[in-house]
């Protein structure tokens, strides 16, 4: 229980009043959140649809989305993928406990994160925080930079969980970091699909591994289809080989 609240402490800490979009039809849920959420340190901006999100979009800026995939007229993952079209923000999508498909195609759209109905709100403060951390990475003053893993132009940086294209940080979500994070821990091994599902808290047996995958490979491939650094061993898993001076 000590070790919960120090981390809930800490979510509180990195809120530093970030400005979170709510989008969901329930209007009781959405409040609930958005007061919630307030008193953890965040400003909340509430929106009954996709085209009410739209709209508050456009003359708002925000740090962080979290949608609801089920609403009437364009859904969550509908709005989703049109907003990856246009907009770089990390989104956290809520979804119902017996809805796999639905969290993976979730993912396949670019969500960074989901969480399934019923929750505890605090999970979802803890969330927050760990997706806006890996989208706005801080270093700490005085802190000497890890080794790097070299992919082409690209490198990540382990010390600050950073990849970077020259001086300009890519956008990882968090389970492509917490990826990058497993891997560069044995760079050139072979990992099995059972701790790398538990890395970033999937099944086995489902697809969202290989989404990740295949997202992380549009990120550091410069051919996604015919991978040079994150590769398929058949049979085994995956392994990541970096350039030889990472």
């Amino acid at each position: 229980m000590r070790g919960e609240n120090a981390n809930t402490q800490g979510a509180e800490a990195a809120a530093e009043a970030r400005h979170i979009l709510v989008v969901d039809d329930d209007d009781r849920l959405r409040n609930l959140l958005a007061r919630y959420l307030g008193d953890k340190g965040y400003r909340v901006t509430g929106a009954k649809d996709a085209t009410d999100a739209r709209a508050k979009l456009a003359g708002m800026a925000f740090d962080l989305i979290v949608v609801d995939v089920m609403m009437p007229g364009e859904s969550g993952l509908e709005l989703t993928r049109a907003l990856r079209d246009t907009l770089d923000l990390p989104i956290l999508m809520l979804t119902a406990m017996g809805e796999p498909d639905d969290r993976i195609a979730g993912l396949e759209a670019g969500v960074d994160d989901y969480l399934a109905k019923p929750f505890e709100p605090r999970e979802l403060v803890l969330r927050i925080a760990t997706i806006l951390r890996r989208a706005q990475p801080r270093t700490p003053d005085g802190t000497q930079a890890a080794p790097l893993l070299r992919f082409g132009n690209l490198h990540f940086d382990r010390g600050r969980d950073l990849l970077l294209n020259g001086d300009a940080p890519v956008r990882l979500t968090t389970a492509e970091t917490s990826l990058l994070r497993i891997f560069g821990a044995a760079p050139g091994r072979t990992l099995g699909r059972d701790a790398l599902c538990r890395e970033i808290g999937t099944e086995p047996t489902g697809r969202a591994l290989d989404v990740q995958i295949i997202r992380l490979r549009r990120k550091i491939e410069t051919n996604p289809k015919e991978p040079r650094y994150l590769v398929t061993v058949w049979g085994e898993g995956y392994a990541l080989r970096p350039d030889p001076d990472g």
